[in-house]
């Protein structure tokens, strides 16, 4: 048996939980909460799940890590259920667990169709409404050798496709010798990695495209034809506030020359409802912004003030304000995914099998399959109709 690893928030903490998992094998009667404190329901989340995981393991050691653990340390600490705390930059080092570091062994087959691997770290920028940087640190990028080696490792074990993570992860490589970009290591994992049949990235900052990595999106068949853009908000003078790198227009001639490039290009987003000062203006081009980029994977999240940032400084907008925005930006991007979804009706789609039943295509489109389809394999669907909220 392994320790029992609970992993909440970003992909990031996915990928290192898996990390966790194979450093701590053996270590039966651990607990770990990876946790995560982006939001105040972030930390909500990780205090509930805190509980419930002592509740249901009442005689195990019961350690908290993540971001939740540094920017909330004195009231993470002080719960009764918990038995100590990991810093989160010492999450991956086996001395922070006193356990050994782990010997190289046969690889076992994955429990995953997709496998997700950090490749940078921390983050240099100062928005205003962020905490992340307090819980994770300066911007610290991993070698491309690394991030092949992990990679390599997981197509041993089956998985058919790799999701590159990071907290800012086009702000990879400007820490390393020579001050290589993002695309210089897609093409490196390409290269490297001959096998790999899909590669997807995780959010891109809409001001830190670089060239070569337009180029590999635009044209790269194993690049995956979607983006998630950390776009935050749809207006310029409240994006200015939030101390963001780019501009409405920015992002708006971003997704029009990837979709000239590549029509089937799908846009994904981060939005924020109700930041402070958003008047009915504001809040109108957040809504307007949705259907102009097509914003068809939304992540939707209702401000909320944290201690000791610029933005809780800010005059606030008011609670069931923030909350009814928040609907309908929610209400907006299901809209644009419902007509996306409608417009693949009878188009080809190359999916990947999940362990559901359900699958994805190249452009993150949610697939029902036919029933025992094997997991992880890669097949053409051409949908019919749309049942259960999924192309099938």
């Amino acid at each position: 048996m392994t320790a029992e690893v609970i992993s909440l928030g970003c992909r990031l903490n996915l990928s290192e939980s898996e990390s966790l998992r194979g450093m701590l094998a053996g270590e039966s009667e651990l607990v770990v909460i990876n946790s995560c404190a982006v939001t105040s329901e972030a930390l909500r989340q990780t205090r509930q799940a805190i509980r419930r995981a002592r509740r249901a393991r009442p005689d195990a050691r019961l350690l908290v890590t993540g971001c939740a653990a540094e920017i909330d340390r004195a009231a993470i600490s002080a719960m009764p259920e918990v038995d100590g705390l990991i810093a989160n930059r010492a999450k991956l080092d086996p001395r922070a667990w006193n356990v050994a570091p782990a010997l190289p062994c046969p690889a076992a087959a994955s429990q995953h169709t997709r496998a997700f691997i950090g490749a940078q770290n921390g983050c240099d920028h100062a928005c205003t409404f962020c905490v992340i940087p307090q819980g994770r640190g300066q911007s610290r990028s991993r070698s491309m050798a690394e991030i092949a080696a992990d990679i390599d490792r997981e197509l041993v074990r089956g998985v058919r496709e790799v999701v590159l993570t990071g907290v800012d992860l086009t702000a990879w490589g400007l820490d390393l010798p020579d001050a290589p970009r993002l695309g210089a290591l897609v093409t490196s994992i390409l290269r490297a990695c001959p096998d790999l049949p899909r590669l997807r990235l995780s959010s891109l900052d809409p001001a830190e495209v670089d060239d070569e990595l337009f180029g590999l999106l635009t044209s790269e068949l194993r690049v995956m034809p979607h983006v998630h853009l950390s776009l935050q908000h749809g207006d310029d003078l409240i994006l200015k506030r939030m101390k963001r790198r780019h501009l409405r227009h920015d992002a708006l001639t971003l997704v029009e020359r990837l979709r000239a490039r590549r029509s089937d290009m799908a846009v994904g987003a981060d939005l924020i409802a109700g930041f402070p000062t958003e008047d009915e203006a504001a809040h109108q081009a957040n809504l307007a912004i949705v259907r102009e980029l097509g914003i068809v994977h939304g992540h939707v999240f209702p401000f909320s003030a944290r201690a000791h940032t610029p933005a809780a400084r800010m005059p606030q907008t008011p609670l069931p304000a923030i909350r009814a925005r928040a609907a309908e930006l929610r209400s907006a991007v299901a809209a644009e995914h419902a007509r996306w979804q409608q417009a693949l009706v009878g188009t080809p789609l190359a999916v990947l099998a999940e362990r559901d039943g359900t699958g994805h295509a190249t452009n993150f489109a949610r697939v029902m399959l036919p029933q025992a389809t094997p997991a992880g394999s890669l097949l053409t669907v051409v949908p019919t109709e749309i049942r259960e909220g999924l192309l099938a």
